[in-house]
């Protein structure tokens, strides 16, 4: 009888076991420039966005930080919205919104928020960009690399690595200044006063930045990001892509410019490699449809500006469809078979859900309140046998004025606040008051036992606006 054992191999060099491929070995991709359309597109999506994100703490508004999470004192501004910590149900509909945006447009283009709009993209392009401008071309950082140190090495390499410090640093100071005013960060670096959690914050976003952009790049698409093996769920073969049109450019092959390729039984494809030089991530579309392609078409520029030069039409690697390059399709078809049920769905749940939530937040109360029952009395009989319920009434206003409330109670005859009770809240203020009513004998008589149902109105009052009035459920117990 042979007994059946699992193999155990040795550890080697080619990360091979019994010819199995376990772990794939990292070559270093010296990626090659490349200027076109979509890489112009490209750039001006990482001005836009890195603009937002380094400019809106600076940005103000009423005389504070237009966007602020100010965890400290639980108040979130996003401009004139004031949120307390009870509203953060609008923070979460925005991420889900966010999110189904991001399906509807994997669905219509695939991967095209990778390529052009991906925080990791953006950091990637950026480094790259201050790589190449204090190492050179993709061949001089090669040769940089291979050659011993020198002087002129530490310097090239020890200038690149402090400019990346330098924008990892002010990238984790501006992600920390979205929670803790960024004015206050800036006085406080000035003379290193930042506290253990700013530190701790600004320090591992930072080297979050450092690491993924600097050196990791490719690997956190090809193996961290969960997008990339996901994004299956949400395409089908409508999904527009980057295609090489292997119809057209086979057989591939290398010719002089003014060569006939189909006397040589050529495709259009001449086999140049530059669509594998630019790709960030190292792969050759000329392959089909691969899980490690972002979609940031610098395969697309490139080998447009080859055609050009070749004097062949552009094209050969373009946006498209696995439908489209399958069937021919011309650019009409291509668009007509975009709006398919999938997309609709996606498009009628994102506008329903954007509906939703700007109705929401324009119908939103100007203030809010809560009402907790005192745990340690329950109820209790006075002298002249009323009873009298204790409460903690919390009142918060949502705008950046002060304000003036009336609290009221709704309920069986008889039931009254103890005293009058009128509040004045600054802006964005929160304000716990303790809130006493009182049933009279002779009503409580008649529901001796009983836990009633109430309503506690509280209204905004004030010489301009007109009253606005919040009702909250709560009960009054009358014991026997």
């Amino acid at each position: 009888m042979v007994k059946k054992i699992i193999p155990i191999f040795p550890a080697a060099n080619t990360f091979e076991a019994g010819g199995l491929l376990l772990i794939e070995p990292r070559n270093k991709i010296y990626v090659r420039a490349v200027t076109g359309w979509f890489a112009a597109w490209r750039w001006m999506l990482v001005w836009i966005t890195q603009l937002v994100f380094y400019g809106l703490p600076w940005l103000q508004w009423n005389e504070r930080q237009a966007v602020l999470f100010d965890l400290g004192t639980q108040r979130f501004f996003l401009f004139g919205l004031a949120l307390y910590p009870q509203d953060l149900i609008y923070l979460a509909v925005l991420l889900m919104l966010a999110a189904l945006l991001l399906f509807f447009v994997t669905a219509v283009a695939g991967r095209v928020w990778c390529g052009f709009a991906c925080p990791q993209t953006v950091y990637t392009e950026m480094f790259l960009w201050v790589e190449r401008h204090l190492e050179g071309s993709h061949h001089a950082r090669k040769r940089l690399d291979a050659s011993g140190w020198t002087a002129e090495k530490i310097a090239r390499k020890g200038g690149k690595q402090a400019v990346w410090l330098l924008l990892s640093l002010w990238t984790g100071l501006t992600l920390v200044g979205y929670f803790t005013p960024i004015q206050t960060l800036w006085d406080a670096a000035l003379v290193m006063g930042w506290g253990p959690w700013e530190s701790f914050w600004i320090g591992f976003y930072g080297l979050a930045t450092y690491v993924n952009a600097g050196y990791l790049r490719e690997q956190m698409c090809k193996h961290a990001c969960p997008y990339g093996r996901f994004q299956g769920a949400m395409m089908d073969r409508d999904t527009l892509i980057i295609g090489y049109d292997a119809a057209r450019g086979e057989t591939r092959g290398s010719r002089g410019r003014n060569a006939d390729p189909k006397a040589m039984g050529l495709g259009d494809c001449i086999d140049c490699t530059l669509c594998v030089q630019v790709c960030p991530t190292g792969i050759d579309i000329r392959d089909g449809l691969q899980s490690n392609c972002i979609g940031c078409a610098a395969c697309i520029d490139v080998c447009d500006s080859v055609m050009e030069q070749m004097q062949y039409p552009q094209g050969l690697i373009r946006y498209t469809t696995q439908n489209g390059l399958a069937n021919g399709w011309d650019k009409p078809t291509l668009l007509k078979r975009v709006m398919r049920k999938r997309v609709l769905i996606y498009a009628a749940l994102l506008l329903t859900g954007v509906l939703a939530f700007v109705a929401s937040v324009a119908l939103r109360s100007p203030f809010r309140f809560d009402v907790v029952r005192d745990r340690g009395v329950l109820a209790r009989v006075v002298n002249d046998g009323a009873v009298e319920n204790v409460y903690r009434l919390n009142v918060m206003n949502a705008t950046e004025e002060a304000q003036r409330y009336r609290v009221a109670v709704l309920g069986p005859a008889g039931l009254a606040l103890i005293k009058p009770l009128e509040l004045a809240l600054g802006p964005v203020e929160a304000r716990t008051v303790p809130l006493g009513l009182q049933l009279p004998s002779a009503s409580a008589t008649a529901l001796a036992g009983q836990t009633i149902a109430i309503q506690l109105e509280v209204t905004r009052i004030g010489p301009e606006d007109a009253p606005v009035r919040v009702l909250g459920k709560t009960t009054f117990h009358v014991p026997l």
